[in-house]
């Protein structure tokens, strides 16, 4: 209160304008010191998510148990591979006639019901006319339907076909391995027997695993995990890990 409010006296019109410069120069410090804080609050901001993206890029990433697992599963896989009495990939080619190869069954021009095995290039398919829906990746434990195989195939797929009379004690490895979606999100594991389809319904003599992908063959005089994921690590798609791809899918990575 001014002295003349106190004595009563009403403030002359030059104490009322000086009274008024200083609430405005109050005021532009208020509002100077809040506009301050806002920037230092805004620049603090900053500064904890540049650190924040600087740790998640410079930091190792965390991976899982099974991923651990697969790394020193590939580390062997070479050693396991000659163990397992393995023969090389073998690119098999194209269906035949080739414009087939990708066709679906019963539309355009693929033909109306799922051809004989035996017409395939290779025992298990490794492409050809197939089915529209592709099957998911996972460990069955009943032979799936080879048409939905083929097409997962077709979309980078790989599938580790196993004898079902198969003693080896990988096989049990491999199912366990495998159910884990770390190594086994593109990867199908399943008997192959398909009776009806005669010698092409069985895997080759002497042969208790099959590794597959688009065009490509390899198999094994015994179920192995290191030479299961040898191939399925490089096959499939994605690989794992940043493995360099092998495989040669057209519509590699599409959906399962």
């Amino acid at each position: 209160m001014t002295d003349q409010s106190r004595s009563g006296t009403r403030p002359t019109k030059n104490e009322r304008k000086e009274e008024a410069r200083r609430r405005r120069i109050e005021l532009q410090r208020q509002a100077e010191r809040a506009r301050r804080n806002r920037m230092i609050a805004i620049a603090v901001s900053v500064v904890v998510v540049a650190a924040a993206v600087v740790l998640l890029v410079t930091r190792p990433e965390e991976r899982s148990a099974a991923t651990e697992r697969a790394t020193q599963v590939l580390a062997t896989s070479a050693a396991q591979r000659e163990a397992a009495g393995c023969t090389q990939v073998q690119n098999v080619g194209p269906y035949q006639p080739e414009g087939q190869d990708r066709v679906h069954i019963g539309a355009g021009d693929g033909p109306a019901e799922m051809p004989a095995l035996s017409t395939y290039p290779s025992q298990p398919p490794a492409s050809g006319p197939h089915g529209v829906t592709p099957l998911p990746a996972g460990v069955y434990s009943s032979p799936p339907p080879m048409d939905a195989v083929i097409h997962s195939l077709e979309h980078g797929a790989a599938v580790v076909w196993y004898d079902p009379d198969a003693s080896s004690p990988g096989l049990a490895e491999i199912q366990d391995f495998y159910a884990d979606p770390d190594v086994g999100s593109r990867v199908i594991v399943a008997p192959y027997d398909y009776p009806d389809q005669g010698d092409a319904g069985a895997l080759p003599q002497g042969a208790q695993m099959a590794l597959v992908s688009w065009h490509h063959v390899q198999t094994c005089a015994e179920a192995n995990l290191g030479a299961a994921f040898g191939f399925t690590a490089r096959y499939a798609f994605p690989t794992f890990e940043g493995e360099d791809w092998r495989g040669d899918a057209p519509e590699p990575g599409a959906q399962l």
